[in-house]
This record gives C-alpha cells, sequence and structure tokens, in this order.
C-alpha cells in the first residue's frame, strides 16, 4: 500500500501542503475548524507522518540523549539499564527517540558534551551521576541545552534535577543496623569526585553519631563502584580486629562483593554479618542471600526524570523541576540481629 503525503492529504481538503502540515504540528495560526478537518481527513487515510521531514519542518530533533558516566562498563549495568528503560517509556509516548552517548574517558568529556549541544540531533540531555563541581553542567548552561540531572551537584539552585536523600538514607541505614544490635558498622563508600559519595559518607557519619557509635576508620574504605573492589575492602574489614559484625555499601553492587566476603571467610551473611547495598535495583532479589537495601526504584526515577525534561523542553523552567525523595528500606535476608 502506497504511503499517504502531505501532497495527497492536501489534494483530498483543498488547501496547501503548508496548511496541512502546520495544522498536523498545533501551529497557532491555524483555526480550530481547519484543524480539525485536517486531523479527521489523517485520521481517515491512516496517516502516519515522515519523521525527519517533520523535524526538519519544526526545528525539533525529536530525540534525547542520555549521557553515561565515562566508568560505566557496558549499558547492561543494572543502575543504567533501569534508568533507561524508564527514560525510553516516557519517550515512546512522544514518539521519540533516545540516544545513548559515552565520553571515551573523563577528559574527552568536554568534547562530548559539545558536540552533543551543538549537533543539533537532540533536544534535551540527561546526565547521572554528578560530579561535585560538574563540568558538564557548566557546558550543557554555557550551550542553552535543556537538561535535567540524576542526582545533584553541589551547587544545584539554577538547574533541573530529581535525587533522592541518599544522606538521609545512610543515616536511616545505619539507625537500623544500631537498632538490631550493631555497634560497629563498616563503610564501603563511593568515589568522592561524585557528590552522591560524599553525601552517602556524611549520612554514614551523621547516622552514627544520631545513635551514639563512635567513627573509626579502620572499617571505612572508599572504592571503585565493582563488586571486586568491594570484595577486597569487605575482606579486609573482616580480617580486622575488632571486625565489624554489619557492613553498609554505598551501592547494591558493591553489596555483592561485600556478600562474596563473607562467604568466602565461612560465615553466612544476614546471619554472622550484616550486609545492606543502596539502589534497590532488582538483582538485589536474586543474590545469596537476598540484599536488604535502601531502595530508589529507577525505572520509576527514569520516566519521572525525561517527563521533567520534556516539560522543560517544551518552555518549562528548569529551577521549577527539582525534586528530592526519600529512599526506603527494603528488608530481605542479608540483614539480622548481632549473634550473642
Amino acid at each position: 500500500m502506497q504511503r499517504v503525503s502531505l501532497k495527497f492529504l492536501a489534494k483530498e481538503l483543498g488547501v496547501t501542503e503548508g496548511t496541512v502540515s502546520r495544522a498536523l504540528n498545533d501551529y497557532p495560526d491555524i483555526s480550530k475548524a481547519t484543524r480539525k478537518r485536517v486531523l479527521e481527513v489523517a485520521e481517515k487515510f491512516n496517516y502516519k507522518a515522515n519523521q525527519t521531514a517533520r523535524r526538519l519542518a519544526t526545528g525539533v530533533a525529536e530525540a534525547v540523549a542520555y549521557l553515561m558516566p565515562p566508568n560505566t562498563n557496558t549499558i547492561a549495568e543494572p543502575f543504567v539499564s533501569q534508568l533507561l528503560e524508564g527514560i525510553g517509556a516516557s519517550l515512546a509516548k512522544r514518539g521519540w527517540d533516545l540516544l545513548v552517548v559515552q565520553a571515551s574517558s573523563a577528559e574527552t568529556e568536554v568534547e562530548t558534551v559539545e558536540k552533543l549541544s551543538t549537533s543539533g540531533r537532540v533536544s534535551g540531555v540527561v546526565i547521572s551521576r554528578p560530579y561535585k563541581n560538574d563540568h558538564r553542567i557548566a557546558l550543557l548552561k554555557k550551550y542553552n541545552m535543556p537538561f535535567i540531572v540524576h542526582g545533584r551537584s553541589l551547587q544545584s539552585d539554577d538547574y533541573a534535577w530529581f535525587d533522592v536523600d541518599s544522606e538521609q538514607a545512610f543515616q536511616d541505614a545505619v539507625t537500623h543496623l544500631a537498632s538490631l544490635g550493631h555497634q560497629r558498622i563498616g563503610f564501603i563508600g563511593a568515589p568522592l569526585d561524585y557528590n552522591f559519595g560524599q553525601m552517602r559518607l556524611d549520612g554514614y557519619k551523621k547516622g552514627l553519631l544520631a545513635n551514639g557509635l563512635g567513627f573509626d576508620d579502620a572499617i571505612v574504605e572508599i572504592a571503585e563502584m565493582t563488586d571486586e573492589a568491594s570484595e577486597a575492602a569487605a575482606l579486609n574489614f573482616l580480617q580486622s580486629s575488632p571486625a565489624p559484625t554489619a557492613i553498609l555499601c554505598a551501592t547494591d553492587t558493591q553489596a555483592i562483593g561485600a556478600l562474596a566476603a563473607v562467604r568466602s571467610m565461612g560465615l553466612i551473611p544476614g546471619q554472622d554479618m550484616s550486609i545492606m547495598g543502596y539502589d534497590g535495583l532488582d538483582f538485589g532479589k536474586h543474590t545469596n542471600p537476598p540484599l536488604t537495601t535502601m531502595a530508589q526504584p529507577q525505572s520509576n526515577s527514569g520516566r519521572e526524570i525525561c517527563d521533567m525534561l520534556l516539560a522543560i523542553i517544551d518552555g518549562g523552567n528548569p529551577v521549577d523541576y527539582q525534586e528530592l525523595r526519600r529512599a526506603k528500606l527494603v528488608r530481605r535476608m542479608s540483614d539480622g540481629p548481632v549473634r550473642p
């Protein structure tokens, strides 16, 4: 079957192709009656817009980019894949595309952001895991590219962001472990050039203070966000004297490594040693044992983040789109009371 074109619709309606195009794209200079006629005929003949032509006509790229952090190994990383699932669901409602972009290294991020901002290929950008002082944010502002951040930098007053209060989450996590009788709680943190890494460490320290527990840097280690690095950190803790009775990890991925370390010492996670993560990623349901975590649902976050970005692209003020949520405790089987 031949594709129905603008020319065909214009002939049927007895108007110009430009009028049809402007009516389909909801231009304000087209009357409601004309727009109604055009839409009815387009529906009658099952008209499908030529996406490339529409983009050229409107000057809107109809695509959003997700800028992956440079140290992310794969798009299949659980944090990234669940976030992208939500972003994709939001874009699908408009028929827009998602472009995933990653700089080859931290050093090439400037070039990547500049190219993305000036290429005309996207109408907005989502970034995650912001640094304390994030040069990507400064560049996106410079080029007037609509964007939203999953997280916050140190200074976050003048741009759009969606974040979960990770400082409060880690204070809550320490309080939970303290309520189970744990007085020596180890901490495996994320690199402190990321703002969330600092906030989670600060939350851990505040949790200790609020529960009358002392800080001991012998059971605190800042590690890369991999299971291998956290397994090594947890083994160091377990070989210290006295060893902690619980370990709190900055991410669920790190918690997997801590679980492995506990098992390798012949101990049972959740019984001999409590392990907690943060993120609430789906794989935590299937770890050995299932992981207790402070959860921030990524797919829901992705949808909300992209909905906010689309509103900004449509003309919304970025500072009106700043959302802070609270993580919730999801108890499974990797935590428990201190053994007598």
